[in-house]
């Protein structure tokens, strides 16, 4: 049975995590697709971009990844103890750059006088996304949702891209990290892309 990713990642047990995300049906990550004969070889790219802004806001390391035809898959290291060193201007500044916030924030972030009440619902806020910027399942979501925006306006459709949110493996020693490492590296030779 499926479980909740809040119990599936334990920081404390360890910090590193092989995720893996596939596209539904036959939709095409990248690469030529026989079936249509189009070449969708650019959406690499998007990826690569898109992960390369992510770990400037997120407080983690990409140690590996590799993008497939249609799946993907990174090694991920977090850094929860980098999220608690952010001032709060720190982690106001990451997370604007990938979501809009609220107006309070805004005025906050723009040096306006607040009020003792405000200035504890800003703190909170603070305080959310900080927990945020450490957290695997957002940094996935940003990643995948972005991905599947673009698919979806380029190929012209609606609905689901990726087959569900991902999927993620702990990996508990330095031993399975080098593995993880290696496989994720392989992974395109394998299947003859490189």
């Amino acid at each position: 049975m499926t479980q909740a990713r809040s119990r599936l990642v334990s920081v404390e047990t360890t910090p590193y995590y092989h995720c893996v995300c596939r596209c539904v049906r036959r939709a095409f990550l990248c690469g030529n697709d026989p079936f249509s004969g189009t070449n969708y070889e650019h959406r690499r790219q998007w990826i690569v971009d898109r992960m390369a802004v992510l770990t400037k806001v997120f407080c983690l390391d990409i140690a590996a990844y590799a993008v497939m035809s249609n799946h993907y898959h990174c090694l991920v290291r977090l850094a929860p103890e980098q999220a608690q060193a952010l001032s709060h201007e720190a982690v106001v500044e990451r997370w604007c750059t990938v979501f809009l916030g609220p107006r309070l924030i805004e005025r906050y972030r723009a040096g306006e006088a607040l009020s003792v009440a405000e200035r504890a619902v800003v703190d909170e806020i603070i305080e959310t996304w900080r927990e945020r910027l450490a957290d695997l399942g957002w940094f996935m979501r940003c990643l995948n949702e972005y991905i599947a925006r673009k698919a979806n306006t380029e190929d012209d459709c609606k609905g689901r891209f990726w087959e569900g949110r991902y999927r993620s493996q702990a990996l508990l020693d330095e031993a399975a990290v080098l593995t993880c490492m290696a496989y994720i590296d392989l992974n395109p030779i394998r299947a003859r892309m490189a």
